[in-house]
């Protein structure tokens, strides 16, 4: 009997120390499990800043960048980089998730007496863990190519949108499809707002885009889920309507990318889409220039965040000249200098005394008001010089031989300190895309000097004779303003040509056009190329009239329309001998008359 009783106190001890080393098991679970829900918050919200830190600094530095880059700002695309710590992130957050959700599932299985609250954290960070890679994936859909901001109705255009976490979380196992669409200004505003693509998008679009639907695919060398459109046009447009001085080129579109993700074998489905940089649709090519202003303006002015497609209405001059210098570096190879952008200030503010860089240039100013005296705005008058310095004069501006922005009397000025035959180039200020000869030479009929000024030659002279050949054939042009020789500054320019051209392989000998000014004498008669082809080409700038009466110019025009032959006096008749080589203005219209 006794033993019985030793042995149930015993079991009796037994059972108290089974029991308060289960309590304190207990206790140790339960601070374990507190532990581990405090830590997972902690982790929640490290995970929190540093996806701000990669997607709202580092990838929206990278997409502003992308703009800029459409306005010629150089950009450092380090958009493998950025993938790279997208994926590291995806990777953490599916992996908390995941421990997050095992926890759950335990603690459910387990019911343990937990503190206040403890229990309800776990499905609020399962939410917030979710709602990070929910952002995560969203946000990491992006237009690694944008399509042209200035699109041409019926003209093929391409894009590619890229999914910087489709790696690591498995996407490309169900390859998604893209699909694209473009919206007006209102829509897209609407759309931001919403934050959701209703189902019947595409049928309330701006506008029909053929070859709109994509596969992503998955590029093992390089990790990459992406698709490339190839050949995708804009067949139509729906405009809204204008008010004020709106003008179809102010108009802005964007072009929306929207597809679905499955994560984790279909567990996690996202609906996701993004939108491009303004886009403004042309459908003729004299619309070009102002949609350029359009979308440099936007480009530069534009900041994160904004309600699309919001830019200042006014901005610094500063700023303005940064932008154009920018721009004219990235189209002709070198940078604007201090003096072209005060001569630029001068003129789109109607004022050609210097103003502080602060002072406030208008939308309005900058492409809708046209210049003083002029048919065209101060934004079309830079875009075809920078187009005709692009095409045909990129060379000689790097080289530093067209001094451009100079106006009429700031060259006169110039060229009267200079002997006879110095020149320059400067850009036309009454002709758009045109670049004038400038020169001094001995005053017609009485002491000192003049300067005159060749019409302006366009991208059209330019298609036909190099500036550079038209330079040499104008023997009165002597030396590159302030004194350079002209062949030694434009010699390796011109193109070499050699009497007795042998036939071409079509059997025909290729005639050379040469630059002459009809009506124009000099110290010596009219200039004459002995033995080689002559075509007048030019007539004398509107300013001429300033320094030749009109019976100049009338024999000048009718010298214009002869034929060469007067040159070489072949048709001069032996009753009628005239010396060309050394004539004046008032025998070559007589003669003319005559005749």
């Amino acid at each position: 009997m006794s033993n019985n009783v030793e042995v149930l106190a015993k079991l009796q001890k037994e059972k108290e120390l089974f029991d308060q080393a289960l309590r304190q098991k207990v206790q140790d679970l339960i601070h374990l499990r507190v532990k581990l829900v405090e830590q997972h918050q902690k982790t929640v919200l490290e995970l929190n800043d540093l996806q701000k830190r990669i997607l709202d600094t580092e990838l929206i530095r990278w997409k502003r960048g992308q703009q800029l880059a459409g306005n010629g700002v150089p950009f450092e695309n380090n958009l493998d980089q950025i993938q790279e710590w997208c994926e590291a992130l995806a990777d953490i957050i599916w992996q908390n998730r995941q421990q997050i959700r095992q926890v759950e599932s335990l603690c459910a299985y387990i019911s343990l007496s937990m503190p206040p609250n403890t229990l309800e954290k776990l499905p609020v960070l399962n939410s917030q863990i979710t709602g990070l890679l929910s952002s995560l994936v969203t946000s990491t859909f992006i237009i690694e190519k944008q399509p042209p901001q200035v699109m041409k109705t019926n003209t093929r255009f391409t894009a590619t949108v890229r999914l910087l976490v489709g790696s690591k979380l498995s996407v490309y196992m169900t390859p998604p499809q893209v699909k694209v669409a473009i919206i007006s200004e209102a829509q897209a505003i609407a759309l931001l707002k919403n934050d959701k693509v209703g189902p019947g998008y595409d049928k309330e679009a701006s506008g029909d885009i053929l070859n709109n639907i994509g596969t992503m695919e998955y590029h093992q060398a390089t990790r990459q889920l992406s698709v490339s459109f190839r050949n995708m046009q804009l067949r139509k447009i729906k405009r809204a309507e204008k008010k004020g001085t709106e003008s179809v080129m102010d108009e802005k579109f964007s072009l929306l990318f929207k597809s679905e993700f499955k994560v984790g074998g279909g567990e996690l489905v996202f609906q996701v889409w993004t939108l491009s940089l303004p886009v403004v649709v042309i459908v003729h090519g004299n619309q070009e220039p102002h949609a350029w202003a359009t979308v440099t303006w936007d480009n530069a002015f534009a900041e994160p965040g904004r309600v699309p497609f919001q830019v200042p209405e006014k901005v610094s001059w500063s700023e303005v000249a940064e932008v154009l210098s920018t721009k004219f570096k990235a189209a002709t190879g070198r940078e604007l200098v201090e003096e072209n952008l005060q001569f630029l200030q001068g003129k789109v503010f109607r004022n050609a005394q210097y103003q502080d860089g602060s002072m406030m240039l208008t939308w309005s100013q900058f492409c809708k008001e046209p210049l003083p005296e002029r048919s065209f705005t101060f934004w079309e008058w830079f875009y075809a010089i920078m187009k005709i310095t692009r095409e045909h004069l990129r060379n000689l501006w790097n080289d530093g031989l067209i001094l451009g922005f100079v106006g009429r009397h700031q060259a006169e000025e110039m060229l009267l300190k200079n002997c006879n035959g110095t020149f320059l180039l400067r850009f036309s200020d009454s002709e758009l895309g045109g670049v004038t000869i400038a020169w001094v030479t001995d005053a017609q009929n009485r002491e000192g000097q003049e300067v005159f000024m060749v019409q302006p030659f366009t991208s059209r002279d330019f298609g036909i004779r190099s500036l550079a050949d038209r330079i040499s054939d104008l023997k009165n042009l002597l030396y590159l303003y302030p004194e350079t020789p002209k062949d030694q500054a434009f010699g390796k320019y011109y193109t070499p040509y050699t009497e007795n051209q042998p036939p071409s392989a079509n059997g025909y000998v290729r005639p050379v056009l040469v630059t002459q000014i009809p009506g124009w004498v000099g110290s010596c008669g009219f200039d004459s190329y002995p033995g080689t082809p002559q075509s007048v080409l030019q007539s004398p700038d509107p300013g001429y009239h300033d320094q030749h009466s009109s019976s100049d110019m009338q024999a000048g025009a009718r010298f214009a329309e002869m034929d060469y032959d007067l040159l070489n006096m072949d048709f001069v008749p032996e009753d009628d001998p005239v010396d060309f080589s050394c004539i004046n203005v008032s025998d070559l219209v007589a003669y003319t008359q005559s005749s």
